[in-house]
């Protein structure tokens, strides 16, 4: 009778352990991908979820002060070179809210400014702070809020309804990663390099009559 070859058996014992190493490995690498894929997803959720309350809370705000909605509208139509514009609010904004409507009293129009200046802070991250630093909100974020006349409401008579047409307050912010360029809502255009990580919200608003006091 032969003797066992134990060299033999050594050997494939090893090749064994190996390859079981190099599946362990590969299927490590996928979980640290997986892992990776979670916290981006994660955090472009956080992002979108402050966004949308950026969103709803200027909404609010002009509907509570709808005698000087006029005063929120400081984002022009047509950007020409929205690269180059201010006239947003929230990081690297130098825009100076203002307000000088006819129609709106005093304390409307203070209230206006007053409303932009906070949203203006609040797109910088003043919900939350990091010792000194402002850290509640998404990355590179900002705000525009223009108006549109063209299709205004009309009263019993037939004429038409000064002030009702429809604002758009947008709330744009850096993503994570690429994904497609929105060529609609020009909020931010040209402020995060590549246009497929500018993430953008928005939401129409029509004031239908503002003949009502503050």
């Amino acid at each position: 009778m032969l003797a066992p070859n134990n060299r033999d058996e050594s050997g494939f014992g090893m090749v064994e352990v190996l390859v079981s190493l190099i599946i362990l490995m590969i299927g490590l690498l996928g979980l640290a991908g997986l892992m990776i894929q979670g916290q981006r997803s994660e955090m472009e959720s956080y992002q979108r979820v402050q966004a949308l309350t950026l969103l709803q809370d200027m909404v609010a705000r002009i509907n509570v002060n709808r005698n000087a909605a006029g005063c929120y509208a400081f984002t022009p139509d047509t950007i020409p070179n929205p690269a180059t514009s201010t006239t947003y609010l929230g990081t690297g904004s130098t825009y100076t809210p203002v307000c000088n409507l006819a129609s709106a009293t005093a304390q409307q129009q203070a209230q206006a400014v007053a409303d932009m200046t906070a949203w203006n802070s609040l797109l910088l991250g003043a919900a939350e702070k990091s010792g000194a630093n402002s850290v509640g909100v998404m990355v590179g974020a900002r705000g525009c809020i223009n108006y549109d006349d063209d299709n205004l409401l009309t009263d019993s008579t037939g004429a038409t309804i000064a002030g009702s047409g429809i604002y758009t307050v947008s709330v744009v912010w850096q993503g994570l990663g690429d994904t497609f360029a929105n060529t609609t809502l020009l909020c931010g255009n040209g402020n995060y390099g590549s246009e497929a990580k500018r993430r953008v919200v928005s939401m129409p608003i029509r004031i239908g009559s503002i003949n009502n006091t503050n």
